[in-house]
């Protein structure tokens, strides 16, 4: 008809008058069949062909289309030749084919393609994608930081981005969930998830932990004035062979062994020497007296000491008995004592490394005005600018404001001002008034003793039981120079007081919040909504 559409409507054919040659037409009562079987065949009475005349030709087919097939022939041959993405696991049949498995992996993340987990797959040519950075969190989801949290990434812009890391491990040590691990670096860095807890910034030494505070807390109200309020004070050597390739007077390593030989401890956490970068110290469990003779000597650089106390990475040198058992002595700069001892005196679970943690019953801490970075002191200022080989250094010394280089065979080949060296200190070191180690149960340096001898400062009970259990190998006397030690002392003090932005107050909480370091030093509040 004029103006309309003209359509073509599917029809019943009509029957040739042949009850036998009529078409048969598939019932649509509007129930589909209830089983494979009904669905068979209701497929095979659909499925029928077309009706010829006596002559052989088609008198249904010749004009049908898969678009108004009312036999079943054209719509069962669009299914079978159709191509294009199906029902997963199923064939144009709707049979069910083989399924394939991945076994899941055990102990580590699946890796399914063989490739990289952060891998962007499918990106065209030309696209650069970056990854979006932390704030993406609150711009998507107006969630804000809680202000009761401090995350690793406040740790990471104000201490560790900020150069003032002094690389002790403290942070590793804190972590509850053990998210913070040590990267190629030396320093800290984020492993997995941070929860936000707040303990690495915390138990910082350059954070969150007041370290003249902590001072008081281990040896009381006299224990802030001058080089503290020892016990007692000796110069001391020892007068055996081995002693050449110690620290003058070879003390650290003599108080050592006799504490391993009497069973006070069961291995000394110490610093040895890489095998890989010459005068590079890495950390290092020694549990007999050679093993401390062979590591015997002071090393320039940090270990992240504090971020070795997993003692399942040790459980090969130690007795076969139950962790809890264990008990080590513990070899550090000052910072690396006061942070053990702050993390000791909170009973809290510091996962993989707690054990380690509570396991450390002696401390020995070395005089230190600054550390060094290995790359820079070793590898530019040693090496690239003063043409020393690394292979022929055999001992180093800071004394008497002088950073002094010996050769293997003793002979000393560099004797130069410690300030050209200030570009490879660590910077953190600055902010350090902590020359003599306060918190330690003993300190040992050469500062206030002759060549060959070493000062020892007696700070606690358990420093004198240590001392009681050494004295009868040691040759020793009153400290020679008390003066030294304690002009030494002021200096660093003065250097700190010089460098701190915050206030220097040893009657002021433990902790520092992360907001008042940030109105001091001018860090950046909630770095995640800043784009760190």
């Amino acid at each position: 008809m004029d103006g309309e559409d003209e359509r073509t409507f599917p029809t019943v054919p009509e029957s040739s008058g042949d009850d036998d040659d009529d078409v048969i037409v598939p019932e649509t009562s509007g129930h589909a069949p209830r089983s494979r079987a009904d669905t068979d065949n209701a497929r095979e009475g659909a499925i029928q062909p077309a009706s010829t005349d006596s002559n052989g030709d088609a008198t249904a087919g010749d004009s049908c289309s898969p678009s108004t097939c009312t036999c079943g022939e054209k719509t069962q041959e669009k299914t079978v030749a159709t191509d294009g993405a199906g029902v997963a696991n199923v064939d144009e049949m709707g049979e069910l084919g083989d399924l394939e498995f991945t076994e899941p992996a055990e102990g580590i993340s699946q890796d399914v393609d063989n490739g990289a987990p952060d891998e962007r797959v499918g990106v065209p040519d030309g696209v650069d994608l970056e990854t979006p950075e932390y704030s993406i969190r609150s711009e998507m989801n107006n969630i804000d930081t809680p202000d009761d949290k401090t995350w690793f990434m406040e740790l990471d812009e104000a201490v560790i981005d900020d150069g003032r890391c002094i690389q002790c491990g403290t942070c590793v040590a804190a972590c509850p969930s053990d998210s913070i691990g040590i990267g190629d670096d030396g320093k800290p860095e984020l492993v997995k998830m941070c929860t936000g807890c707040s303990l690495c910034w915390d138990f910082c030494p350059r954070g969150g932990l007041r370290y003249e505070r902590q001072w008081k807390i281990t040896g009381g109200d006299d224990n802030v004035k001058g080089a503290g309020d020892p016990i007692t004070e000796f110069s001391a050597r020892v007068d055996e062979d081995w002693t050449k390739d110690a620290q003058d007077g070879g003390v650290v390593t003599t108080v050592l062994s006799h504490l391993l030989e009497a069973g006070e401890i069961d291995g000394a956490l110490v610093a040895t020497e890489s095998e890989e970068e010459p005068w590079k110290a890495e950390s290092y469990l020694a549990t007999s007296h050679e093993d401390l003779i062979e590591n015997a000597g002071t090393i320039y650089n940090q270990t992240m000491a504090l971020g070795n106390l997993n003692l399942d990475q040790w459980e090969h040198k130690l007795p076969d008995k139950p962790f809890d058992d264990i008990s080590l002595a513990l070899v550090g700069t000052p910072c690396e004592i006061e942070g053990i001892r702050a993390l000791q005196d909170f009973e809290w679970d510091y996962q993989a490394q707690n054990e380690g943690v509570r396991a450390i019953d002696y401390t020995i801490a070395l005089m230190c005005t600054k550390n060094f970075n290995y790359y820079s002191l070793m590898g530019e200022q040693l090496e690239d600018q003063r043409g020393i080989s690394l292979d022929e250094v055999g001992k180093m010394d800071v004394l008497h404001g002088k950073l002094m280089v010996y050769d293997n065979d003793g002979e000393m080949i560099l004797d130069e001002d410690i300030e050209n060296f200030h570009d490879a200190a660590l910077k953190g070191c600055d902010e350090c008034a902590d020359f003599t180690g306060f918190c330690a149960d003993l300190t040992v340096g050469s500062v206030g003793s002759s060549d060959e001898y070493s000062s020892v400062i007696v700070r606690t009970e358990q420093g004198m039981k240590a001392w009681d259990i050494t004295e009868p190998d040691l040759d020793y006397h009153d400290l020679e120079d008390k003066s030294a030690v304690g002009k030494l002392q002021g200096w660093d003090k003065k250097k700190a007081f010089e460098s701190l932005e915050r206030p220097f107050d040893p009657d002021a909480p433990r902790f520092i919040d992360y907001t008042d370091h940030a109105e001091n030093y001018g860090t950046t509040l909630n770095p995640h909504d800043e784009g760190h």
